[in-house]
């Protein structure tokens, strides 16, 4: 299986496809506004921190399960623990790639429906509060939502299709150095607006006195959740790895880009919305009806919108590429599945999945009936009335992702062997063979990592609010 397996065609093919699976509408979306509500430069600080001591801590052990194996998820924790219950954080990754892809598609639609709609007019020089009631409109469109969801869906099968190196890898290699280039253009621009100084002081100002024990948990959660860990991606495309490939510099490269693409994200909303009076801490409505209102308010505002809403796209897409290569990996490799077979199957099962997130905001069956029915189930922790939608992102974001985080973490540092785990660390990379960091990173991911991910659990759970400790 080893010699057959396809492999990227370069190092930097690598690192940018990880690093698009990584960037995703988290970075652009959920990153500011959760900076915005908890305080700004305190929580910036504290999530770099928890990205260097937790979040690549993660990424290493899960990069390192793929190469050792060869192979996608469940197949990999078989080969390295046959005849165990290991397999089973291999279908966390398989069943959360299904699930999550199924309504991250629905919400990548809606960043194309808003390029539409930057390009006829409807943004640029349009009355700021008529803008941002077309997310209403969208929202409850049924037959709005379900073609921008199948019209992304498409988008990533075709590049999946089309394998790792020309499908995945090359895809990589145009949107990741697309995306960064509108990103920094869209930054030259927020910085000759008079509110990117306030902005700056936003974003890295230290204020202690606004951290709290949640604010720490929320820099845990975010750093964990925005390196695309615990589904299986990184054990996927650490698969497609050569042993002369350098791991631990490749995980390093990851997390940076990540990290650069999340902090430039601030750095280019907040400008715009302090210069136009918008409340920072708006939540997620910040990307889809505070911007395009502000846009509307700009000079140039429709080829800003446009551009803003291609970058979204762009990092929404290269996530879903991940996403979707992990699930038909497994069909692939363990099932015998052609590639073709594998993608068109699957994408088409994970597209009727996604479909009631999609009918959501625009039916009762799937909006306020389905929430009566989630009431019992996640009323106790105070997460009743969800809609579809809300609780495909719940269950993915807050069970199956840090348990299967949490697995990889137990996995790489405890079940592996110690001569076996220091020479894939080492292969390939002059940090890896570092004593010192070896044994730094293999302590991390021993006690601090699992400590962390479970905190983080019952925080987003609920749990802590529950018993009164927050």
């Amino acid at each position: 299986m080893a010699a057959k397996r396809a492999q990227w065609g370069s190092k930097i093919g690598f690192i940018l496809a990880a690093a698009g699976s990584a960037v995703g509408l988290g970075n652009i979306w959920k990153f500011p506004y959760v900076t915005g509500q908890n305080g700004g430069g305190a929580f910036v600080l504290l999530y770099l921190l928890a990205i260097a001591l937790v979040g690549l801590p993660i990424m290493m052990g899960e990069i390192l399960i793929g190469r050792m194996a060869q192979t996608s998820t469940v197949t990999a924790f078989r080969t390295l623990a046959p005849r165990s219950g290991w397999p089973l954080v291999g279908w966390l990754g398989v069943i959360a790639g299904m699930i999550i892809l199924s309504y991250y598609s629905v919400v990548a639609g809606w960043s194309l429906h808003y390029i539409y709609l930057s390009l006829t007019g409807a943004i640029g020089g349009a009355d700021p509060e008529a803008v941002k009631g077309l997310f209403g409109s969208m929202y409850g469109d049924v037959t709005l939502n379900v073609f921008w969801h199948a019209m992304f869906m498409i988008a990533t099968a075709v590049i999946v299709i089309g394998g790792v190196q020309q499908g995945v890898e090359r895809a990589a290699t145009i949107l990741m150095p697309a995306l960064f280039l509108m990103m920094t253009g869209m930054l030259i621009y927020a910085m000759t607006l008079p509110g990117f100084g306030e902005a700056l002081d936003f974003i890295f100002g230290f204020r202690l006195d606004q951290v709290t024990g949640a604010t720490v948990l929320e820099a845990l959660g975010q750093s964990f959740f925005t390196l695309s860990l615990g589904m299986g991606a990184m054990l996927t495309y650490g698969s497609y790895l050569s042993k002369q490939d350098d791991l631990v510099g490749s995980a390093i490269s990851i997390s940076v880009l990540d990290t650069s693409v999340a902090l430039m994200a601030s750095l280019v909303l907040f400008p715009i919305t302090f210069t136009l009076g918008i409340d920072p801490a708006g939540g997620p409505g910040l990307v889809f009806q505070n911007m395009p209102a502000a846009f509307a308010q700009l000079p140039g505002g429709a080829a800003l919108s446009t551009v803003f809403f291609v970058l979204l796209s762009f990092a929404a897409l290269t996530s879903s590429i991940s996403l979707l290569e992990v699930v038909a990996a497994y069909f692939i490799d363990e099932r015998g599945w052609t590639r073709r077979q594998a993608v068109v199957v699957l994408g088409t099962l994970i597209f009727a999945l996604g479909v009631p997130s999609a009918l959501s905001g625009g039916t009762a069956l799937f909006g306020a009936r389905f929430s009566e029915l989630t009431t019992p189930l996640f009323g106790l922790v105070g997460k009743g009335g969800m809609n579809w939608f809300d609780t495909f992102d719940y269950v993915a974001s807050n069970l199956l992702l840090p348990l299967g985080g949490l697995g990889i973490a137990l996995f790489s540092a405890w079940r592996i062997g110690e001569q076996a785990r220091r020479a894939e660390i080492a292969a390939g990379s002059t940090l890896g063979a570092l004593e010192g960091l070896y044994l730094t990173w293999l302590q991390l991911l021993r006690y601090l990592v699992p400590l962390a991910i479970i905190t983080v659990m019952l925080y987003a759970l609920g749990i802590f609010e529950l018993l009164g400790l927050i």
